[in-house]
């Protein structure tokens, strides 16, 4: 058995070029080192899951008596994000050699090699109060003197039914909550740094911690359409092109 995600931190954004000299928008997300703080079991806590935590230097001090005890259980050193995620069955075809996983485990970024798409959960970057056009995306009001253009208009209905519907879009916070991105390619992976490069943006400030985890639900990838088997866009057109009569 194996888990199938890790914490991780978002280094920044970046773009690499592949073999046939296409550009492509990365992320460089510094993915663990992770150890394994507990294991969660059916017969006593209803599922199956583990509790990983980010390998960094934290004081023993910093944290609490109770966590401090948390930790020695496992006999893992102190971290400051933890956060769980589910445990891989192992199937019949790849029961060779598999073994359990247990607290004090290490999890690396190696644990991607094998997949081609991810899914990242962060906390997007907070905005503070906005108004309903940078919020909601509204067009606003005339933008001539004497008007007052980022301002939402009416809210509620007149005699009938004389309230304010819930749900109504308004000013507010803005940013700040838990985002999900799903099935970002895997662009490459560095197993001496703990490296993983990804295919498009990530939730989040730089430095801050993200959880990937093997896509749920990766998308099927039809003849033509992905990575090298992807068609020349330059050579499609000219061989669709009318040849020239003589």
């Amino acid at each position: 058995m194996s888990v199938v995600g890790i914490l991780g931190k978002k280094i920044g954004m970046t773009q690499i070029f592949d073999e046939r000299g296409d550009v492509h928008p990365v992320t460089v997300l510094k993915a663990g080192p992770c150890v394994i703080t507990q294991l969660k079991t059916m017969a006593k806590d209803g599922y199956d899951a583990a509790q990983i935590g980010y390998v960094d230097f934290v004081k023993a001090s910093k944290v609490t008596k109770a966590m401090n005890g948390h930790f020695a259980k496992a006999n893992v050193p102190p971290v400051k994000v933890i956060k769980e995620v589910a445990i891989e069955k192992v199937t019949a075809a790849n029961s060779d050699g598999a073994e359990a996983v247990k607290a004090g485990d290490r999890v690396l970024v190696d644990i991607f090699e094998n997949e081609r798409f991810v899914d990242v959960i962060g906390t997007s970057k907070g905005r503070g109060f906005a108004g309903v056009v940078r919020r909601h995306g509204f067009g606003g009001g005339p933008k001539a003197h004497g008007h007052m253009f980022q301002v939402q208009g009416s809210i509620g209905a007149s005699s009938f039914p004389s309230r304010v519907f819930p749900g109504q879009r308004m000013p507010g916070h803005l940013g700040a909550e838990q985002v999900t991105v799903r099935n970002l390619r895997i662009r490459g992976i560095d197993v001496e740094d703990n490296l993983l490069l990804v295919e498009g943006a990530v939730p989040g400030h730089r430095e801050a911690f993200v959880l990937i985890s093997k896509a749920k639900a990766p998308p099927r990838e039809r003849r033509g359409f992905a990575g090298a088997a992807t068609k020349d866009a330059l050579k499609a057109s000219k061989k669709a092109a009318p040849s020239k009569k003589k």
